[in-house]
């Protein structure tokens, strides 16, 4: 199986529903680094994974349309708690609907890790 990463970031104001959070259930921001990972078991006619570059523009446009903003203010994401492991899902599925999705390019898993600090981080992994 052959992977490529893409990295980008956003920042967002968001507020989690549930008493286990604490604090966190009050509006505050948080910091992601977010990470893609696309998976294939082997390279395309061209000896890729997928372009780095077409890759890094559609995470750059899915993490532009949440970042600087309230989530709890996005219809798109109504009725979600949108916990870290909820928006690496959020991610996975818009990165999926892209023109990366595995009709155009082939690719079989793309993998969501959203990082709030170095020793914190969830994932999603989301077959093709």
């Amino acid at each position: 199986m052959f992977s490529v990463t893409v990295r980008d970031h956003m920042m967002v104001a968001h507020s989690l529903r549930g008493e286990v959070f604490g604090p966190a259930r009050a509006l505050h921001g948080a910091t992601y680094v977010v990470e893609v990972t696309f998976r294939r078991p082997e390279l395309d006619g061209d000896g890729i994974v997928v372009d780095i570059g077409r890759a890094s523009e559609v995470l750059a446009g899915v993490v532009g349309a949440l970042s600087s903003r309230n989530l709890d203010d996005d219809p798109s994401l109504a009725g979600l708690n949108t916990t870290t492991e909820v928006l690496a899902r959020v991610v996975a599925d818009r990165v999926a609907g892209s023109d990366l999705g595995p009709e155009a390019t082939g690719l079989t898993e793309v993998e969501v890790t959203l990082r709030e600090n170095p020793d914190a981080w969830a994932s999603y992994r989301r077959p093709w």
